[in-house]
This record gives C-alpha cells, sequence and structure tokens, in this order.
C-alpha cells in the first residue's frame, strides 16, 4: 500500500500527565537509553506508571498506530474491512567485545574502589560520634507513623491513642482457622490528614523566600506534614517529594534559601535525588532499579561521586540495596538486608576472592515496594502450600462446559495458588471453575479489575453475588465480608484481569487470605499491565511457583481473529463480511478527529446498529491535538453541547472517575450540587468534593488504553494519527483493539509504523524482585521449584 501523509500525533507522554513528563526530561538517564514507552508500551492517566526499564527516560504514551487499508466505514462511506498486514521490524543488538583480562581488571578495580568507599563511610560514621539512625531522612506522614510505632514500641503509648476511633467490628463473624502470623502490609495512604491553615501559611513563608510559588505550599504542606516549614528551612531539596517538582526546581530553590553554601555535591540533594529517581521508577511501573543506572542518573545530574552518593543513600535508609545473583551475604533470593556501608556501589564482577561467575546484580528500591513484593512472595508461597487436597472434584471436571475449563478445575482441585491465561473468550473458564466450587460447598468468588469484568463474571456465573470489583473487596464495599481473623470469607477466589494487579495491592490481597484458601489468578498475558509499579501476574508466570493452565478457547470472530495475530507478532488482514472490523486511514490529527466523531455519532450507529453511548474512543493519550482532551471537545460539541457550568461538565457528559491512581471507572454526569459532581458509574451513585473534580474526573467519549483495560463496548474507535513510531507496542495495540465486542474501527493515519510494532518482540520490561523472590521459595510440598 502507498504511505499516506502523517498528521500530528499526541503528545506521547500525554498520559501520565505531569508525572510522566517530568520523568522523560531525566537528563540522568544512562547513555544509550532510547524515548521509549512505558514498560507495556503505553502511557497512561493518572498514577500510571510506565517507562523505560532503566532511569525513568520518556513517560512516552506507547499507543500503536495501525497499517494502511483500504479507505473504510462501517455505514460503506469508506469500505474496506480488514486489516492488511506489514513487513516486519527488526530489533538490533549488541555484544560485548571486552577480553578476559579487561574483565579481571574492572573487577579489581572495582573492588578497590569498594574497599576506599567503605573507608570513607566509616569515617564518615567515626565524625558523627555513631551509627546514622534509621529513618533519620524521613519526613511529613512518614516521620510521624515510624515515631507512632517506636512510641507504641518502647512503651510510652498505647497503640489506641493513634486512632480516632476505636476499629470497627468485622461486617461478618464466621468460625475459621485461626492464619498462620505473618507480616502486615498496606499500600500507602491516598489521602492524609488536613493540615491545619497556619502550617500551610508558613510553608508559604518559606517558599516565597526560596522563590517558589505560592500554589505549592498545599501540596507540599500535605506531603511533608505539619513541620514541613522546618524540614525545608532545613533541607530544601526535601521539596523534591512534592508530586511535580523537578529537580532543577528543587535546586533553584535550594540556592535562593543557602546562598553560596548550596553545592551539587550536597548530602541533602544527593539523597534526595536518589529518592526521587526511584519514586520516577516507581511511577514507570518499576519496583526497583539498577545501582549502576542510579549512578549514572545522578552523574548527569552533577553529581561528582555518585557511587559515594548511592552508598550514603542506603546507609541512611533512603532506599534499600539488593543483591541479586551468586552472594553469599545474600539472605535468600535478594531479599532486604540491613546494609549501613557501601553497598550501593558494590563490585559487579567476580565474586568474592576473585573467582569467576555471572556477576551479582545491584538493585535499589523503596521500602514501600521492597516490602510489598517479599509479603507478596510469602503469602503466595503459604497460600501454595496451606490448601487441602483431599476433596473429589472428579464429577465437577466431567461436568465441565468445555475441556479448557475441565483443565482448570481439575488443577484447582490439587492447587493452593494456580496460574491461567486466555483471551476474551477463555473468561468462561473461571466462571466455571466458580460455579464448579460453589457446588461442591466451597464459598468461592471471582474479583475483576472493573465493574464491567465484575458485570460480565457475573452473567456467565449466572449469581450477581458471585462476582465483585477488586478494589470494593478490599475495601469493604461489596463482598462476604471478613471472618473474626480479619481474613475474607471465602475458600476460592478467582482474580480476573490478573496483569492489572499492581505489587501492592497483590500483597494486600494475599495477605486477606486465610490458609487454605485457593486463590487463582486469571488473565491475559498480552495486555498492557498494571498502573501501580510491579508486574506480579507476569513474574508469577515466569518464576514456576504454581501450575499453569493455558486456555485452548480462541477468541472468536473477526476480532479475535486479528487480536490472536497480534498477540504473536502478525498483523494479517481478516475477512470481516459484516464490517466488523474497518480501517479508516487519514492524513492528519485534524482529519482524525473529524472522522472520529462520525464515525461515533453517524457511521457506526447506522451501519451496526450500535449508539454512541455503546462506542468508545481509544487513542494515544491526553494531550495533543488527536489525544483524549481534543478528541473528548470535539465529542461532547456533537453529542452532548453545554457550557460546562459544573467545573466544565454537564448533565448527561460521559466521564471516567479516577478515585485512585490505576483505576479509571467510566460513568455519567447527573448533576452538581454544594457536596460536588453527581455521577451515576454502572448504576452506582458517586459524589466528588469540589475539590476532586478536576484532578479525578475527565470527559470519557476518549480514553486511554490503560483506561479502557479490563472493559469491553460492543463499538470501540482507536485513533492512531501519524508520527507515533516511537510510542508504539505490541501490548498496545492488543489492548486498545481487544476492548471491542462486535465492532472495530481504526482511524489510522500511522503508515508503517504499526506492523513494525506488532513485529517487534516487546523488550521493553519492569525491573521487579518478585520473580526470583519466588523462584527462591521451595515449591509446594517441599519439591524443588
Amino acid at each position: 500500500m502507498t504511505a499516506l501523509p502523517r498528521g500530528e500525533s499526541p503528545d506521547p507522554a500525554a498520559e501520565n500527565d505531569e508525572a510522566r513528563a517530568e520523568a522523560a526530561d531525566d537528563a540522568g538517564a544512562p547513555a544509550g537509553d532510547g524515548a521509549e514507552a512505558g514498560p507495556d508500551g503505553e502511557d497512561d492517566g493518572p498514577g500510571t506508571p510506565e517507562g523505560s526499564p532503566g532511569i525513568p527516560d520518556s513517560g512516552s504514551d506507547g499507543e500503536d498506530g495501525v497499517h494502511g487499508a483500504p479507505d473504510g466505514g462501517p455505514d460503506g462511506e469508506d469500505d474496506g474491512p480488514g486489516t492488511p498486514g506489514g513487513s516486519p521490524g527488526g530489533e538490533g543488538g549488541e555484544a560485548d567485545g571486552a577480553g578476559k583480562a579487561a574483565e579481571l581488571s574492572e573487577a579489581e578495580a572495582e573492588l578497590a574502589a569498594q574497599r576506599e568507599l567503605r573507608e570513607r563511610i566509616e569515617k564518615r560514621k567515626a565524625a558523627r560520634g555513631g551509627p546514622v539512625s534509621a529513618g533519620a531522612k524521613l519526613s511529613g506522614p512518614a516521620a510521624d507513623l515510624l515515631a507512632a510505632v517506636r512510641a507504641v514500641e518502647s512503651g510510652e503509648k498505647a497503640g489506641t491513642a493513634f486512632f480516632d476511633s476505636p476499629a470497627p467490628a468485622p461486617r461478618r463473624a464466621e468460625p475459621a482457622p485461626a492464619p498462620a502470623e505473618r507480616p502486615a502490609h498496606r499500600p500507602a495512604p491516598a489521602a492524609v490528614r488536613p493540615v491545619p491553615p497556619e502550617a500551610v501559611s508558613s510553608v508559604a513563608a518559606v517558599l516565597a523566600r526560596g522563590g517558589a510559588p505560592g500554589s505549592l505550599a498545599p501540596p507540599t504542606a500535605a506531603t511533608l506534614g505539619e513541620q514541613a516549614a522546618a524540614l525545608l528551612g532545613e533541607d530544601p531539596w526535601q521539596l523534591l517529594a512534592v508530586p511535580g517538582v523537578r529537580p532543577e526546581q528543587a535546586d533553584g530553590f535550594a540556592r535562593a534559601l543557602l546562598g553560596p553554601g548550596c553545592s551539587p555535591d550536597d548530602e541533602r540533594r544527593t539523597a534526595a535525588l536518589v529518592g526521587w529517581l526511584l519514586e520516577r521508577a516507581a511511577l514507570q511501573g518499576h519496583t526497583a532499579l539498577d545501582a549502576s543506572e542510579v549512578r549514572a542518573a545522578l552523574a548527569g545530574r552533577g553529581v561528582t561521586d555518585a557511587g559515594e552518593a548511592v552508598a550514603r543513600a542506603v546507609a541512611e535508609g533512603v532506599v534499600l540495596a539488593f543483591h541479586e545473583g551468586p552472594d553469599p551475604a545474600e539472605d535468600g533470593a535478594g531479599r532486604a538486608e540491613p546494609v549501613d556501608d557501601g553497598p550501593g556501589a558494590p563490585a559487579e564482577g567476580s565474586g568474592p576472592g576473585g573467582d569467576e561467575g555471572p556477576p551479582a546484580r545491584v538493585l535499589l528500591g523503596l521500602d514501600r515496594y521492597a516490602l510489598a513484593e517479599e509479603a507478596l512472595a510469602d503469602g503466595l508461597a503459604r497460600l501454595a502450600n496451606s490448601c487441602e487436597r483431599g476433596a473429589d472434584w472428579s464429577g465437577a471436571v466431567a461436568a465441565a462446559p468445555s475441556p479448557s475449563a475441565g483443565e482448570l478445575i481439575r488443577a484447582a482441585a490439587t492447587a493452593g495458588l494456580l496460574a491461567h491465561s486466555g483471551g476474551e473468550a477463555a473468561r468462561a473458564e473461571p466462571a466455571a471453575l466458580i460455579t464448579a466450587a460453589a457446588g461442591l460447598g466451597l464459598r468461592a468468588l471471582g474479583t475483576a479489575h472493573s465493574p464491567d469484568g465484575a458485570r460480565r463474571l457475573a452473567a456467565a456465573t449466572g449469581d450477581p453475588r458471585s462476582a465483585v470489583v477488586l478494589a470494593d473487596l478490599l475495601s469493604g464495599a461489596s463482598g462476604p465480608g471478613r471472618d473474626a481473623d480479619g481474613a475474607l470469607a471465602v475458600d476460592l477466589l478467582v482474580v480476573l484481569d490478573a496483569p492489572q494487579l499492581d505489587v501492592e495491592t497483590a500483597a494486600m490481597l494475599v495477605e486477606s487470605l486465610a490458609d487454605g484458601t485457593r486463590l487463582v489468578l486469571s488473565g491475559d498475558p498480552g495486555v498492557l499491565g498494571s498502573a501501580g509499579a510491579g508486574r506480579v501476574f507476569a513474574d508469577v508466570l515466569a518464576s514456576g511457583a504454581c501450575p499453569v493452565v493455558v486456555s485452548r478457547t480462541p477468541d472468536p470472530g473477526p476480532i479475535g481473529e486479528l487480536v490472536s495475530g497480534i498477540g504473536i507478532g502478525e498483523l494479517g488482514q481478516v475477512d470481516a463480511p459484516g464490517k466488523e472490523v474497518v480501517i479508516v486511514p487519514v492524513r492528519d490529527a485534524g482529519e482524525a478527529v473529524h472522522r472520529t466523531v462520525q464515525l461515533v455519532a453517524d457511521s457506526v450507529p447506522r451501519a451496526i446498529g450500535v449508539p454512541p453511548a455503546g462506542t468508545q474512543v481509544v487513542t494515544v493519550g491526553h494531550r495533543g491535538p488527536a489525544g483524549t482532551t481534543a478528541l473528548n471537545a470535539a465529542l461532547k460539541q456533537r453529542l452532548n453541547p453545554g457550557p460546562g457550568r459544573f467545573g466544565g461538565f454537564d448533565p448527561g457528559d460521559r466521564v471516567i472517575h479516577v478515585p485512585a491512581p490505576g483505576r479509571a471507572v467510566p460513568g455519567t454526569v447527573v448533576s452538581a450540587d454544594a457536596e460536588g459532581l453527581r455521577l451515576d458509574c454502572a448504576g452506582t451513585p458517586v459524589v466528588v468534593p469540589p475539590d476532586r473534580v478536576e484532578s479525578s474526573v475527565r470527559h470519557g467519549w476518549a480514553v486511554s488504553a490503560h483506561q479502557a483495560a479490563g472493559t469491553r463496548w460492543p463499538a470501540v474507535v482507536v485513533v492512531l494519527p501519524g508520527d507515533v513510531a516511537r510510542g508504539l507496542s505490541r501490548p498496545w495495540v492488543y489492548t486498545a483493539f481487544s476492548r471491542g465486542e462486535r465492532h472495530l474501527s481504526v482511524v489510522h493515519g500511522a503508515d508503517q509504523a504499526l506492523p513494525h510494532a506488532v513485529a517487534a518482540v516487546p523488550v521493553q520490561e519492569r525491573t521487579t524482585r518478585l520473580r526470583p523472590l519466588l523462584e527462591a521459595l521451595p515449591a509446594p510440598d517441599g519439591r524443588a521449584p
């Protein structure tokens, strides 16, 4: 096909708003790291982590384009069902040609540097008169929490002194065996207590002295706590902890406050930079980073001795260091160890004593993700080993509706932890398992990432009580409640959309399950990953920590055939006699917007019979001439024009409510009053407070692929303007194209970039520690993993 003129593309960093755009400018990214898309090839909405596998470098929206096709429209204005294939792209590689002698020389030099570094750290400790106190660099709510824990441990205060009210009683008390004692982990709270106005005023005064805008005062006070003004006075780089603040801005603020005493190698600056780099990495989906990448990033930020800066950050508890590989000092498989002196820049060559062997990799991570991954690994092992295996499930296996469903039921009979993979059609198999388990007298429950996923699962089981949204299950808003020990009152839990599980949510879920509970993680490995940090489902599959059942049920129809091909790197043409798949070529972003509105408002309703309310637009990102903002403005003008008298919204507007990072709940505006904006989200009334509307509600006729994950619509229009090559990836195309149940229209201006992206093997992975932690655990029944 003749290449079409390219139009303009949305800003590739649009999906994650300011956070990913900030990460994109990281001058310290290791040389050679390209501006790639997120870990799964896509940028996301609020709080969505995506990025390159090292220091966050791009934040690009990994939205993929569609290869060209005959001019097509579902109503016959443009024709051309199907999607033609394209030439596959290729990936080059580099090999290190250093000789053995050079490797030994580098290893010896690194070991010598490490010894020198440890000596310097010991001298600094001696000069300080004692060891560095753990948690010395904490501030705000984190420091308050640490002080509270120490007060309770020392007996100075009772634990109840830190609660505003008594803990609520469990919703449902049922006798159950007491679960084994295990460490508790909870994600960081989404909100903190209100900060007194006088604290905000004090912060504003300090910010004014440093030339920072007064608008930063409320978020700074909320982030750092009531002592924010004093903290900033002592350490101006604490400003980096505030979302949206970049290192160069914090540097300018520090120079204004400290004057000539401000130095690029100031210990306060380097500690803040290390923490900031790890926080940016978490937004990109990583739970840890290679120490060498952090050192390179610090050097790019003007730090003279990056190795010493990393070691100091580890010694002061800003980050944790983990060794992966052959290291006799390891505790388990890279578990956190108390480190006081310099493991932030360890040898990465030969083993102890100069023995040759694979280099020991050193990762740096924030404690919240380290604790989550270790708690999750331990919890998964506990469930895998505590399952009762004596029950007879043969009757349920024989009655299974399909061979794949029978295989899943058979595996669940003898496994406390089980993984199940498959496409959209394979979701019927977990539904059959839930029904079979309930027939055996077990308390069986399914949970999904989105309300639509829960609704479809409940429809498949025939029992509306059999499926809930995962976030609602964990919060107690729905589900069977908890037993007297605080564990969820279930015997078998099936988690659909498992690729959307981030590590903190997964840790909370696993710790909510009592010993003996069966856990089934089910999902499609081809879709985009979680909005939060981690790659739980992929790590479980790769680790071999549990049995894996791969569905043999194919997705039906032309859309299923197209998506299945994309999953293996093939973008071929499909027969679509009923115009199930239609390609609409465009020349530029302006034409893309025009044709999208035409498809949603006219063509799809007339030719396919799906009204605008049943059609969802999926595009590259929020910003740009064909991003969600521009598309939603055009669609609102056509479908529900109005003045936007409720903070830019009118009754009848389609919206996306983001109650927490990574959660995108479709809804419709009902009204607004003094209490806030009133929404109808899948039949559930929601009131969004006025101060949260701007940050958590967006128009929803057009969404990103990450926001669409876990939800399906009768018809989907995927918008792919030109010049989006650097944001293209196979997972994004797979996710976007699989959202339509009956019809898929592709507004295409990406030319050959699409087939190259689909054919290229996905190489971008998140850096996590869960897989080696799981691989180091004994398999069920003591068998070797």
